[in-house]
């Protein structure tokens, strides 16, 4: 089991979070569907497995998030991350700035796809922009060479508005967008 790739994602949800909204030291609820968490600790559990994998992760977490709390419905497993996980991840993330910029670009009232294009444009030169073709979004936009980050962001223009989703590469594949 890979507990650094789902500590590094809960780490990214949590700092991410704090850009948008600002920093509180308050207890934070992440959700994620049991394909989603088997991907990124490698594993191949059902519901009953997952939750044994989540207590090992729990252990294995308490140390910098501190007494993590796991529940599930079914398939969609909730973690609870105590305030000493949102202080741990505030004082030692150090500020994400390609993240940073992208947010405030995409919250500007008449963003454009070159607007963001131009922020992914500032930290790499093998940006991928596609054309998707379906209601949920408009475009997926990655750093092809995966750096500075892995992810694959959506985006969505509505009138004079840009919003996105960022997912992991398994995750997009997954959703089938």
């Amino acid at each position: 089991m890979n507990c650094k790739k789902l500590m590094q994602n809960i780490m990214d949800v949590i700092a991410e979070e704090q850009i948008k909204l600002g920093y509180r030291s308050e207890v934070i609820y992440l959700y994620y569907p049991l394909k989603s968490l088997n991907s990124l600790l490698g594993t191949d559990s059902n519901i009953y497995g997952m939750n044994i994998s989540l207590s090992e992760f729990s252990e294995y977490a308490k140390e910098y998030l501190g007494k993590i709390g796991i529940s599930n419905r079914k398939e969609r497993f909730c973690i609870a991350i105590p305030p000493e996980g949102a202080d741990y991840v505030h004082e030692h993330m150090g500020e994400n700035e390609f993240l940073k910029k992208f947010i405030e670009t995409v919250s500007k009232h008449g963003c454009t796809l070159e607007d963001i294009v131009d922020v992914f444009g500032q930290y790499s030169k093998n940006v991928m922009v596609k054309k998707i073709e379906n209601e949920e979004f408009d475009y997926l936009i990655y750093f092809a060479d995966g750096k500075p980050n892995d992810y694959m962001y959506c985006i969505k223009f509505e009138g004079c508005h840009a919003s996105y989703h960022r997912f992991t590469e398994d995750d997009y594949l997954s959703f089938g967008f």
